[in-house]
């Protein structure tokens, strides 16, 4: 989507489908709004896990390191419509600890993409894992699905998925992780 003449034929399409006059006053900008969205929107596509995470310092810190809550917005990719939530991130550092503002960065990477619920959160505790190297990460992932919320059964229930590797998956990191996680 670079904002030529051919991306905002799509858009003039899907008004004129949806029984809409793009050119009516109130949509003419419409098309190149829509595309600038979706650009800042699904800007995560081309943010590297690794370039973010590359900033790390030395430190025998072992306890647990907790983030939270991290809002974020993302896309649905089945209806094309936002979820959103927020996000805790707990690591077990193993010699290394990545700077603060790194771990919403993360969140931020994975959650401007077409996304699935799941699929996110395995991916953002994955990168951790990969790119930290930590004794055990944890992510929990809550939110709200406007697909679901807007259309369909009109229900705005919140959805949790967490995925735990490493040391947090046994029971009393566990534990202490999403009772953390909850606070």
């Amino acid at each position: 989507m670079n904002g030529d003449t051919r991306d905002t034929d799509i858009i003039v399409h899907l008004l004129q489908a949806i029984g809409e006059d793009p050119y009516r006053e109130g949509l003419r900008d419409t098309p190149e709004r829509v595309l600038r969205g979706w650009n800042e929107m699904l800007s995560g596509m081309r943010d590297d896990p690794q370039a973010i995470l590359q900033t790390r310092f030395t430190e025998t810190y072992d306890e647990m390191v907790v983030v939270s809550p991290i809002e974020f917005w993302s896309t649905c990719e089945h209806h094309l419509i936002p979820f959103h939530g927020t996000v805790a991130i707990g690591y077990v550092p193993n010699g290394k600890v990545v700077g603060l503002s790194k771990i919403p960065r993360l969140v931020h990477c994975f959650a401007r993409r077409l996304q699935i619920q799941e699929r996110m959160t395995k991916q953002i505790a994955q990168a951790m894992q990969d790119h930290l190297n930590p004794d055990g990460v944890g992510v929990v992932v809550r939110a709200k699905h406007l697909c679901m919320a807007a259309r369909g059964v009109k229900s705005a229930s919140t959805m949790t998925t967490s995925c735990l590797l490493g040391t947090m998956r046994r029971p009393e990191t566990r534990a202490e992780f999403l009772s953390l996680a909850r606070s």
